[in-house]
């Protein structure tokens, strides 16, 4: 059984890569193996339209046939058993190099029939750790599920299965003194940081065990 973590952040030592290390943690503590990919270690572009993937007999099905560095992570992402995506929050929307990375890999696996269903012959089950600046309450209400959920309902017609979790609030410099960001206040941002991360820590360490149950019962299925 083997779980692999695609972190979609610039930063590979902080709340998202914190976040996708926990949920690792509970998926080896169900018995599987483990392995983070960190995408702005890759130099890739999204889908660029060619179709290759689309034409009738197509050689290789379900992959995108662009042969770059991306190439082999998305080989490995779709021989795992699940998956567990990652990334800070630009915008109302994942970064620019986790896009370009969901497009690679699921548009290939979207067939051009009736009800757009996958061409994957198994299930990955697949959770999704995002991390934003803003408060739980405005997430709720500003339209950020709305937007994210589109990516989430993608992944779970196409891979099977979706869940996600946000850690929300999340501090984002070391010394707030050193920015313009009088928006922010530090002293809150550290209160949130020592008493809801370790939860938000947590949630993804369930996330990753809960994964490995999901990828047994779709090995199974």
């Amino acid at each position: 059984m083997k779980i692999l973590a695609i972190n979609g952040s610039p930063r590979k030592k902080h709340n998202t890569a914190v976040l996708l290390n926990h949920a690792l943690e509970g998926a080896a503590s169900a018995g599987a193996q483990t392995e983070i990919a960190h995408l702005y270690d890759f130099e890739y572009k999204g889908c660029i339209s060619c179709f290759a993937c689309k034409v009738k007999n197509c050689k290789e099905p379900g992959i995108c046939l662009y042969k770059d560095a991306l190439r082999p992570l998305l080989e490995k992402a779709l021989a795992a058993d699940a998956l567990v995506l990652g990334s800070p929050v630009y915008f109302e929307s994942v970064t620019g190099m986790m896009r370009s990375f969901m497009e690679r890999l699921l548009f290939p696996a979207l067939e051009y029939t009736e009800g757009y269903k996958s061409i994957l012959k198994r299930k990955i089950p697949t959770g999704f750790i995002y991390t934003m600046n803003v408060p739980e309450s405005y997430m709720e209400t500003s339209g950020y599920r709305g937007a994210l959920a589109f990516g989430e309902a993608d992944i779970a017609r196409l891979l099977g299965y979706c869940e996600w979790m946000a850690a929300n609030d999340t501090v984002q410099f070391d010394d707030y003194s050193k920015y313009v960001c009088t928006v922010f206040d530090e002293a809150h941002k550290k209160q949130v940081k020592s008493e809801q991360f370790p939860k938000d820590c947590s949630k993804a360490f369930a996330m990753g065990e809960h994964l490995v149950k999901k990828a047994r019962e779709a090995v199974g299925s």
